[in-house]
């Protein structure tokens, strides 16, 4: 059987990701290769009881322009009010805008962030 191991997104500064996705998600830091056999920065990222990673790929000659709407992942969270609240506090922005009136009205709680190069984020509520 085949199994889902991870997923790479570029980055245009390594260390900045790295704290984005572990401060603000709960991504911890599961390794990291300063070069790899192409010559790239790697880092692997997991939440923890998860089995998928996501590699972060920096390379001081590729110029990373994520175009919107390319692509997103989503994170399940067990109260995304609180956890919203608490990125805000953070100091990063969630849409839709009216996230909060949204999620009072029932129904599906779903917002997104982007992550500091533009990868959309999906946040759903995962009880």
């Amino acid at each position: 059987m085949a199994v889902f191991l991870h997923t790479r997104i570029r980055v245009s500064d390594l260390d900045r990701s790295i704290q984005f996705y572990c401060h603000n998600l709960g991504f911890e830091l599961r390794g990291r290769n300063d070069k790899s056999p192409a010559g790239n920065q790697l880092a692997f990222l997991e939440l923890p009881g998860n089995q998928h990673e996501i590699e972060l790929t920096y390379s001081p000659d590729y110029d990373v322009k994520v175009p919107s709407d390319l692509m997103h992942f989503a994170v399940g969270v067990p109260d995304l009010t609180a956890f919203c609240q608490e990125l805000e506090y953070k100091g990063i922005s969630i849409w839709p805008g009216d996230w909060k009136e949204k999620f009072t009205t029932g129904g599906l709680k779903m917002a997104f962030i982007d992550d500091p190069d533009g990868y959309e984020i999906e946040l759903l509520e995962r009880p």
